[in-house]
């Protein structure tokens, strides 16, 4: 792999969506910028916010081991649970952030001006992983449970990729969901590593009208519902989940919890929700407007939320919170 050094990208860089770039440290302004963002203590001016509403200064949580990562603007991490940061050299605005528990310090980002940067050493060095994407934002990013070098990625107004090489080469995996009479980006992407019924895993997406699958067969998007692939196959038309998410509200973020593939949380405009059956019945854990939620990979009731603005955790799967900042 190579490595470049810390400079400024160039504009042409920056375009050629099959080139290899670098990004630049942040600077003493960004520093303090990217920290207080993060924790929650300052709002970014508005010519520096995402030109999507939903994304916030707190765009994209990770867990990478005990480290917590928040990304947005710039990126930065807490060793202490949330209590202090420090910031990361990166990409200039990440919309997604994936990490892999067999893979301590790599850190996958997905920009918001096109393309995929690769860290294998916590964030401090960065490379390009675009070679072969389409150009346009990369809105969602996952790795494969169990296989650290499978990475899925949704390119905004194209459809699902996949790199068996750890982003070193990409291939067209599935078109977009046809949900409610139209093709649906893929806004959030998560491994689940449960048996599908077919030979594979799930592959669960969240779009703007709510949440769909894929088993990594990639043989069709099915509703979420009782059963494996198979029973959806054999049944036809996939009967509705007993509790779904709420109707009409786009789904930010999803994420499974590695040590407990049944528990899901997904972030909403209405708050945070969990499903402990996979994704069949849902329920509110926190009310409030959620970008985005992260899990610790062996502890499944340590979460940590960004909703209203602030920086939220829970020891307890979200029965309690605790606010450690707010905007």
């Amino acid at each position: 792999m190579t490595r470049f050094p810390h400079m400024p990208l160039s504009a042409a860089s920056r375009s050629a969506a099959t080139s290899r770039h670098c990004f630049s440290d942040p600077s003493r302004r960004g520093f303090l910028t990217a920290s207080l963002a993060a924790a929650g203590l300052l709002l970014l001016p508005t010519s520096l916010r995402a030109a999507d509403p939903a994304r916030s200064s707190l765009a994209a949580l990770a867990f990478d081991g005990d480290v917590l990562l928040a990304a947005g603007q710039a990126l930065v991490r807490s060793d202490d649970g949330g209590q202090s940061w420090s910031p990361l050299s990166g990409p200039a605005q990440i919309l997604t952030l994936a990490t892999h528990p067999e893979r301590p310090g790599r850190i996958l980002a997905g920009l918001a001006a096109d393309g995929i940067a690769l860290s294998e050493d916590g964030g401090r060095t960065w490379t390009s992983r675009a070679n072969g994407l389409p150009a346009g934002p990369t809105d969602a990013l996952a790795i494969a449970a169990g296989q650290p070098d499978m990475i899925y990625a949704a390119i905004r107004g194209d459809g699902l990729w996949k790199s068996e090489d750890a982003g070193e080469s990409w291939s067209l995996a599935m078109d977009r969901p046809w949900l409610d009479e139209a093709e649906r980006d893929l806004l959030t992407l998560a491994s689940v590593d449960l048996a599908t019924g077919m030979g594979g895993i799930w592959i669960y997406a969240g779009t703007e009208k709510g949440l769909t699958r894929l088993p990594d067969c990639f043989c069709r998007w099915q509703d979420v519902q009782p059963g494996n692939a198979m029973d959806a196959l054999v049944s036809g038309d996939a009967p509705p989940s007993e509790a779904p998410l709420p109707a009409g509200q786009p789904i930010r973020a999803l994420v499974s919890a590695a040590s407990a593939p049944q528990t899901l949380y997904a972030a909403l405009s209405s708050g945070v929700w969990t499903s402990r059956d996979a994704g069949v019945v849902w329920s509110r854990l926190a009310p409030g407007d959620a970008v985005s939620v992260a899990v610790h990979p062996t502890n499944p009731d340590y979460i940590f939320a960004a909703v209203d603005g602030g920086l939220k955790q829970s020891r307890d799967g979200g029965t309690t919170w605790s606010a450690l900042a707010a905007i």
